[in-house]
Formats: structure tokens, sequence, C-alpha cells
């Protein structure tokens, strides 16, 4: 299962909060926070094959853009399903998540999910009839390594049409 990430600066190791310029870029290898789904990866046969970002406040400036290009860059690296997140309790980057996973599913006939915390309420009302997103713990919250688990089996359910992906769903998801 080739796998694409979908990072804000912060996850994809560029800067943190000083840095919400960042336009959209790629690169086609694991980079940032990706070690941290390694284990669910190797678990779930799956690969990182890229991994695409973009700062939040660029994205939230340039939305029509950002969002035509990843479908771009998307179609064009043809994974077979494409994570974004996770993005914990970062309300930019939350948003920009559940937006693109939306944009993602809608526009191509690839499989994306998102992942944060209950903190992002308003994202996750607005979006979890259109896109599964996965329940994170905030940043240092308990629970990161199911969490991280969940994503992968999510990812490999997707890529395989499970049979029992909607009970999964049902136990992981908002």
């Amino acid at each position: 299962m080739k796998v694409v990430m979908i990072y804000d600066q912060v996850q994809a190791g560029l800067g943190g909060k000083e840095k919400l310029d960042i336009p959209l870029g790629g690169k086609t290898m694991a980079i940032g926070s990706s070690n941290m789904l390694d284990a669910g990866m190797k678990e779930a046969d799956g690969k990182i094959v890229a991994c695409l970002y973009c700062g939040d406040g660029f994205f939230d400036k340039n939305k029509e853009e950002v969002k035509a290009k990843m479908v771009g860059m998307v179609n064009k690296i043809k994974p077979d399903v494409v994570i974004c997140g996770p993005a914990y309790n970062y309300e930019g980057y939350a948003k920009m998540c559940a937006t693109l996973a939306n944009e993602i599913s809608t526009k191509t006939n690839i499989p994306a999910i998102a992942a944060m915390s209950k903190e992002n309420e308003d994202t996750i009302n607005s979006y979890k009839d259109l896109v599964d997103i996965v329940v994170m713990p905030k940043k240092g919250g308990t629970g990161l390594s199911e969490a991280l688990k969940n994503i992968c089996v999510l990812a490999k359910k997707k890529f395989d049409n499970s049979s029992d992906l909607e009970d999964f769903k049902s136990k992981v998801c908002y």
C-alpha cells in the first residue's frame, strides 16, 4: 500500500508557529514526523512514498490554489491512500486536514482520511459526515500509539475495501 502524507509546516519539520506561511511543497520520501507511523505502516504493509506540506497560514490565505494543486500532486503520485495529519489539537492544521481530505476524496478515486483531537470540535462537526476522521489525543496526550496504529489500520482497510470497514470506523472515528 502506497501512502501519501499531508503535513503542516510543523509536522513536515520545516518550522514552528512562526512559519505559518510556508508555501505548498513536497518530497518523494518520508519526512518530518513520518517516523511515528513506522510500526503501524509495517503492520499494514504500507510505505510512505511522499509527503506533501503547506503552512496552515498559507493554506488559509490560498485555499482554492492549494486544494487544486494538492489534488494534482496526489493524482500525479498515484498513492493507494492519503493520510492528512495527525493534526492533534492544532486548529488551523485540523481545518487544513479535513478540507484537503474531503477535496481529495471527492475529486479523485483515492481514499483520504484525516486525524485530529476532540479539541477541534467545530472542524470535526463540519466534516465528520464527509471524511473519515480518526480520533487522536491532543499533543502530549495519552493514547498516541493506539491512535497512530488506528490511522494505519484504517488506511489498510480502505485500500483493501475490507468487509469490516464500517465497523472499524465506528470504533476509531468521530
